[in-house]
């Protein structure tokens, strides 16, 4: 009897929990709202960001560089073993006897470069440089990440009115279908109609399970980028698309082309970090300059062995008078041959600064390739679209009088279906020319180094 209520306990609470999940309601995200939550999740520009907080580390490093080094120490030890006292030799005595010491050391040195080839201002430089190419190569990931939430969403988008597209399909087919049963049943139409529009209405079924499919892939694709939980529900907001006006078809290419050269985030990085090889180049040569330091220390040391005029002297006095020594030091040193090791390394540089310089002029000619690329798929996307608009409107109006036509007997089921078609082909084709176009603003965005994302339509 236990082990059956204890049974009817469990089904209990699976039963709730399951009602509980279907009736929680999906979660609605807009398009701003998956960007902040993309920029906030995406791991790769937390690692980036990690990597600035170590250039900013970096660079307070290099600033207490200009300071002077300072290191202090302690010792202390206690030694035993026979002493030569020359007292005890003066007195006819036996002068090596075994002692006991003990003794305390300490110092206090300071150092500080006077001149090394100016390397702290050139490190600190190059520091700088390298930390203005990490934050140009974070906003380029911001970007990017941008860029593929923007993407998947519009998918996602789309998919959804192909697939608003393909019910309402069906739900003409299916009307369809009903009118050509009952006029069969009548009389007024062959069997094979009614075959016919039973396959209609089989092929726009599938046709909108394929789209279900399609839409759950690229939620769960959006869903990933977003990096959330893939077991929530969600949904999505369907914007309103406008274009009342295409902001790039009266633009100048060259113009295009001169903005991205000079904005790019990606070009920005690659130029601060070929200034940041400069500054290693520089110190580098410079490894072959002489060097000057400047020095200064103190130490003192106790010892209960010593004494003056046969007198033990205290630690105090000892230690903080007595014993106590200071020192100034100046060293200029010039190097002359290190086995062509400095030789090695300022070569090593210049042909670093080359392969920077060779990478910088590869970019923009991929910076070229890809807005000149962008602009004329552009241009060719905004023609579609006419194209396309046009070709709904007539095939809408074709539809509605081969319907008509059918209905009072004047045309075959064979030509309405084919009107039926070609009118859901114009829609999706209209459907896609639409995102595709508004797609291709938002890739042009991204190679010019607009995408910013505070507002993405």
């Amino acid at each position: 009897m236990q082990k059956l209520l204890f049974s009817l306990f469990l089904l209990l609470i699976v039963f709730s929990n399951n009602l509980f999940a279907q009736s929680q309601e999906p979660r609605l995200i807009t398009i701003d709202e998956a960007i902040s939550i993309a920029l906030e999740n995406n791991y790769t520009l937390k690692q980036a960001q990690n990597d600035l907080e170590l250039a900013d580390d970096l660079i307070f490093s290099e600033k207490a560089d200009f300071l002077p080094s300072v290191s202090a120490s302690m010792n202390g030890s206690r030694t035993s073993g026979q002493q030569f006292l020359f007292d005890r030799f003066s007195e006819g005595l036996d002068p090596f006897v075994n002692v006991t010491s003990q003794s305390i050391s300490g110092s206090m040195r300071a150092n500080i470069p006077l001149f090394n080839g100016f390397n702290n201002i050139l490190t600190l430089k190059s520091s700088q440089s390298n930390k203005e190419s990490r934050e140009q190569q974070y906003q380029r990931a911001k970007e990017l990440v941008i860029f593929n939430t923007a993407s998947r969403y519009l998918q996602v988008l789309l998919d959804k009115e192909l697939l608003e597209i393909a019910k309402q399909n069906l739900e003409t087919s299916t009307t369809q279908l009903s009118q050509v049963q009952a006029q069969v049943e009548l009389g007024a139409r062959p069997m094979v109609d009614l075959f016919n529009q039973e396959a209609q209405v089989a092929n726009d079924e599938l046709t909108l399970t394929q789209r279900e499919n399609t839409l759950a892939l690229n939620s769960l694709l959006l869903i990933r980028q977003l990096e959330i939980d893939p077991l929530g529900q969600y949904d999505f907001e369907v914007p309103e698309l406008e274009l009342n006006d295409l902001p790039w078809m009266d633009v100048n290419l060259k113009a295009l082309v001169d903005e991205a050269l000079t904005t790019r985030s990606d070009i920005l990085s690659a130029e601060a970090s070929i200034a940041a090889l400069k500054y290693q180049l520089q110190i580098n040569k410079n490894s072959l300059l002489p060097s000057i330091n400047a020095s200064a220390g103190v130490s003192s040391r106790y010892s209960d062995q010593y004494s003056i005029a046969g007198e033990d002297v205290g630690f105090s006095d000892q230690f903080f008078d007595q014993q106590v020594n200071r020192s100034l030091g100046l060293s200029f040193n010039v190097p002359i041959f290190n086995n062509w090791n400095r030789l090695y390394s300022i070569q090593s540089s210049q042909i670093q600064v080359k392969n920077a310089e060779l990478n910088l002029d590869n970019s923009r000619m991929q910076v070229i390739q890809e807005v000149t690329q962008a602009y004329n798929d552009y241009s060719s996307y905004v023609k579609q679209l006419e194209a396309s608009e046009k070709s709904l409107l007539a095939s809408e109006k074709a539809f509605e009088t081969q319907q008509e036509r059918y209905n009072v007997g004047a045309s075959t089921l064979i030509e309405l279906t084919q009107a039926q078609a070609s009118f859901v082909s114009a829609r999706s084709s209209y459907t896609q020319s639409l995102y595709n176009l508004i797609f291709q603003e938002k890739l042009l965005d991204f190679y010019l180094g607009k995408l910013k994302g505070d507002s993405i339509f």
